[in-house]
């Protein structure tokens, strides 16, 4: 008992230091108006109170955490997110494209983690979960309206371990246990339409292992002496913002690839050197196809590199920046906001196909159809 108030005091004497220095802070940069002192005033007070007189015990450390979540979320921006830290390590490992998980491609669809895509051979395509599969429970916690990263962390695990995912399909709920494996899922994955020349690759996200890929998808498409390439990022959620500009170099002819403009006024281009693939290309989207894949399509269109064919994208036009924190803990925010080489800011509004062509139905593609089509009239001439 003893030792209990002692750390007890230990955090309490922690959480006042806390206040005061994000007190003395505020203050220092003068983001205080007059009349928001008594917010501060009430921050100290509501710490107090809660302290001295709630039911349950209250951990300090929960409570600055607590805080510091609320700071974020004061934002009003579904993109910028306070990451605990195994949140934080997950997203760390998506980015670098290997992990231990279930091996699914997951985006939000009307506030709920939804399968885009579950890859070959791995434990959740084995166990049976489909795309369009809506996710409503990870283990016992409810996952309607979850953030997409805190989803992602609550499916990464241990390997060996198991996970209970339960799933809505077309109105029916299903349960699936599945035993994590380690997963290193392939971005990229090309092959040659039939006998007619035109390759055809899909991109499912942009990770820093997709530019490597890309490149070696390409030799051997190229050794296949193919000759006009459709580009699939339908459902392509987006990922690292370097390797879209990467990737997007075999396809840009020289000049710039987007633009990143930032609240001060310090505004960056990322160019192509024009170094392209040199055969045409015709693009496929969705509404699916967000952030880093929208900066592809966004240069493809405002170029005429190639004919973009589908429906409106998503229109996720901002650049979140990752910051490390103590604990391991982490930071997201929205730093930027991008431009396609016309300097058209998307955000929100997406960008419009060449070609609308509406969704495919479940056991047909009229969208690759009409892309095929559309490459055979290039080819022709």
């Amino acid at each position: 008992m003893e030792n209990d108030k002692i750390v007890s005091s230990k955090s309490d004497r922690r959480l006042k230091i806390v206040i005061c220095i994000i007190v003395a802070v505020i203050l220092a940069l003068g983001i205080l108006a007059a009349s928001s002192y008594k917010y501060v005033s009430n921050l100290v007070k509501v710490v107090a109170i809660v302290r001295t007189q709630a039911l349950q015990p209250v951990n300090s450390d929960q409570m600055i955490e607590g805080a510091v979540t609320g700071i974020v979320e004061s934002l009003d921006d579904p993109y910028s997110v306070y990451l605990e830290p195994k949140t934080f390590a997950a997203l760390q490992e998506q980015i670098k494209g290997s992990f231990g998980g279930l091996g699914i491609l997951v985006g939000l669809k009307d506030g709920s983690p939804t399968v885009v895509r579950a890859f070959e051979g791995t434990p959740a395509a084995v166990a049976g979960i489909e795309a369009g599969d809506v996710i409503v429970k990870i283990n016992d916690t409810d996952a309607a309206g979850i953030d997409l990263e805190t989803a992602i962390a609550l499916m990464r695990g241990p390997v060996g371990s198991a996970i209970n995912l339960t799933v809505d399909r077309q109105g029916s709920q299903l349960q699936f246990t599945i035993v994590r494996e380690e997963i290193s899922v392939p971005t990229v994955e090309g092959k040659v339409i039939d006998n007619s020349g035109i390759g055809y690759i899909m991109i499912s996200q942009f990770t820093e292992r997709t530019p490597e890929e890309m490149r070696a998808t390409l030799l051997t498409l190229q050794d296949s002496q193919v000759k006009g390439l459709i580009l699939d990022l339908r459902d392509n959620p987006g990922g690292e913002l370097m390797s879209a500009v990467n990737v997007a170099k075999y396809f840009i002819p020289k000049g710039p690839i987007v633009y990143i403009d930032y609240r001060n006024g310090r505004d960056q281009e990322f160019s192509s050197e024009g170094n392209t693939i040199g055969i045409p290309l015709v693009v496929l989207i969705n509404s699916g196809s967000a952030s880093a894949s929208e900066i592809l399509a966004g240069a493809v269109k405002d170029t005429g590199a190639g004919a973009l064919v589908g429906t409106t994208t998503f229109g996720k036009g901002v650049v979140q920046t990752l910051f490390q924190l103590d604990n391991g803990a982490g930071l997201k925010l929205t730093t930027a906001r991008y431009l396609t080489p016309n300097k058209n800011d998307i955000n929100l509004k997406g960008i419009e196909p060449d070609v609308v062509v509406q969704k495919p139905e479940p056991t047909l593609d009229p969208q690759l159809d009409r892309a095929i089509e559309i490459m055979k009239q290039k080819l022709a001439g």
